[in-house]
């Protein structure tokens, strides 16, 4: 990742120049910056120790970023373990079911039981709606601890592929030999074949981001949910050959029949340390701050080809 010519809080990482001036809220201020940041911005799962922590530890190593590289091809498939629920899920059962053993047993407390279960659902619901929660099961939110020693920095591109964007920032990733993990649409993956296929042809990952992004998805049952993970999975391998090994939720929300499911296709669950609302927000300059101000190894950065935003001007905020 390029820093701005002033100096980032990003450890001892010196600054370079960019191809924006600082005092320029323009579109190529975001990739280009991002992409130049002399760090390895690979894929999340380039890290050796994929079978490693859920969640990587920060480490006290100094952030030293290397040249990027791809391990893409030497990675071993993911192996589908016996489901275990979350510490949470499992007292969530225990309290349903002492509930209603006391309701039973003593009719007249049935007001605070029902209280219990309500609150218990209210927690259930918060930890759906917390994107970078682990309460609900095990979530990538940082790289593995020692992708994060070795001073690791995780890009990744959700809701494409998008036929007016996704090419030019595949040129501008290639420009700084950086590599980027793509949370791609089921769908949009069989409308854009050739898109996705230059993805990973660049070297780049293709990942699972659900088969058509539906805004209600934590809402969806076991089924369904499967449904519209399996489907994505499905089409995703069948197009560009490759077995997506990650899965992101539509806006990071979930619910708890997301980990079960997950186990059973054999994805893990990954979210970000940092995004920039880079679909909301129109100046570049605010949400490169956001993304780079104090990063460190081992931080999963989220931006958007699909859903880019627009800067005031109307120009793609990503680019």
């Amino acid at each position: 990742m390029r820093a701005s010519p002033e100096r980032q809080d990003c450890g001892q990482v010196p600054a370079r120049a960019t191809p924006c001036a600082p005092a320029q809220a323009t579109p190529c201020a975001l990739a280009a910056r991002l992409a130049g940041m002399p760090a390895t911005l690979g894929q999340f799962h380039m890290a050796p120790a994929i079978g490693g922590e859920t969640r990587g530890s920060r480490g006290s190593a100094t952030f030293r970023p290397r040249p990027a590289h791809s391990m893409l091809n030497s990675l071993p498939q993911p192996i589908r373990k016996r489901w275990r629920p979350a510490p949470l899920m499992s007292a969530s059962v225990l309290l349903h079911a002492g509930a209603g053993v006391g309701t039973l047993v003593r009719p007249p407390l049935w007001p605070w039981m029902l209280g219990a279960v309500a609150a218990n659902h209210l927690v259930l619901a918060g930890s759906g709606l917390w994107p970078r929660s682990s309460l609900l099961g095990p979530n990538w939110t940082s790289l593995p601890a020692d992708a994060a020693a070795r001073g690791e920095v995780a890009v990744t591109i959700d809701d494409g592929p998008e036929p007016a964007v996704t090419p030019r920032v595949l040129d501008l990733l290639d420009e700084h030999q950086a590599k980027a993990t793509f949370f791609c649409i089921g769908e949009r993956v069989g409308r854009y074949r050739e898109l996705a296929h230059e993805i990973v042809q660049r070297g780049h990952s293709i990942e699972n981001h659900s088969e058509r992004h539906l805004g209600y998805f934590s809402t969806l049952g076991p089924r369904r949910m499967a449904d519209e993970i399996q489907r994505a999975q499905d089409s995703i391998s069948a197009i560009t050959g490759v077995v997506p090994m990650f899965f992101r939720a539509p806006a990071g929300l979930r619910n708890p029949f997301l980990d079960p499911v997950l186990n059973r296709l054999a994805l893990r669950l990954a979210s970000w340390t940092r995004r920039g609302f880079d679909t909301l927000n129109r100046e570049a300059d605010k949400v490169l701050g956001i993304l780079t101000r104090g990063v460190r190894g081992g931080d999963i950065l989220l931006l958007h080809d699909g859903h880019a935003g627009r800067t005031s001007s109307g120009s793609l905020l990503i680019l």
